[in-house]
């Protein structure tokens, strides 16, 4: 296995770590000068994962039985945030793991986790029979937002004996590609990071993402994203900067790195978001960025996103 992978061991004290709040959705972003601008950079991964990981007022459990669950356990997991669960009627963590086939007995590699928002669902189901590779930002960046949000990341695996076993790996288009031993896992899950990716690297930047999915993937094995979705009739330019992207650019660069199409579905979706807002995706809960004083974005919801499920080939 790789130097670079990281097997975190669990502490006996509670570690109370600052708060942070990181939504993965960012704002228009230059490429090229996007690890010089702090507030940019900050917006640009504010969706990796979700708002609200504040582990200071988290009523932690630090000692769980880790013993074989179902998902819809997971899901209802003791470990996670209250702040999490009020979100999963936006996000439909199970309908989307079910669709994708997770079991508890896989290798599970997570893209980009974030603050951890899937990581409470995917951690507790694979902690007794399975193996979870958590694909953050490289320890060495020179960002320091990156730098900061793994080690929030790392902080909050310390907070129960659940992650213990959840094993960091890095990931960076264009500069980190090992999320896995090659060839070793059964699933490779990203969700709300594609437009990322895109943004900063255009359609190499999405290239190079499934190159790096389909190594890591064993033959039959599956590759799961879930995105904010771009009306494909809309200008191509409006994907550099709304947060939004085409689902049949995904499509066009996962099948160009091999990968078949297995199956998509409307479980994420929301025919009430327009994907037309001066702010962008950003516009919507949970980030709400310009405000909502008359309930407009509260009543619209989250984003319409598509869910899509891939295979390599055998």
């Amino acid at each position: 296995m790789n130097k670079s992978f990281l097997s975190l061991s669990i502490l006996a004290c509670l570690i109370a770590g600052p708060s942070f709040a990181m939504q993965q959705e960012e704002p228009p972003v230059n490429p090229a000068v996007v690890e010089e601008n702090e507030p940019e950079e900050l917006d640009v991964v504010r969706d990796v994962d979700d708002e609200g990981s504040d582990l200071e007022q988290r009523d932690f459990n630090l000692d769980m039985d880790i013993s074989p669950m179902t998902l819809r356990e997971a899901v209802d997991a003791p470990s996670r945030r209250p702040q999490s669960r009020d979100r999963d009627g936006a996000r439909n963590p199970y309908d989307t793991l079910e669709f994708f086939g997770i079991e508890p007995n896989m290798t599970v590699v997570e893209v980009w986790p974030g603050a951890g928002w899937y990581t409470e669902i995917l951690a507790p189901l694979l902690a007794a029979e399975g193996t979870l590779y958590a694909a953050h930002f490289p320890g060495d960046s020179e960002s320091d937002f990156f730098r900061t949000a793994r080690g929030n990341y790392q902080d909050f695996l310390r907070t129960s004996n659940i992650y213990a076993n959840v094993q960091i790996t890095e990931f960076n288009p264009g500069s980190h590609h090992e999320i896995a031993p090659e060839g070793s896992a059964d699933m490779v899950l990203t969700f709300r990071n594609l437009h990322n990716w895109y943004m900063r690297s255009g359609g190499e930047g999405l290239e190079q993402a499934m190159d790096a999915f389909y190594t890591a993937l064993r033959p039959g094995g599956v590759l799961g994203m879930v995105d904010h979705r771009l009306p494909e009739d809309r200008d191509d330019e409006e994907a550099e900067s709304s947060g939004y992207i085409k689902q049949s650019w995904v499509v066009s660069a996962a099948e160009a790195a091999g990968f078949e199409l297995v199956d998509e579905s409307d479980i994420n979706a929301n025919p009430d978001d327009t994907a037309d807002y001066s702010d962008g995706v950003w516009a919507l809960p949970p980030t709400l960025r310009g405000g909502d004083p008359e309930g407009r974005f509260t009543e619209i919801g989250e984003s319409g996103r598509f869910t899509l499920k891939f295979r390599k080939p055998e």
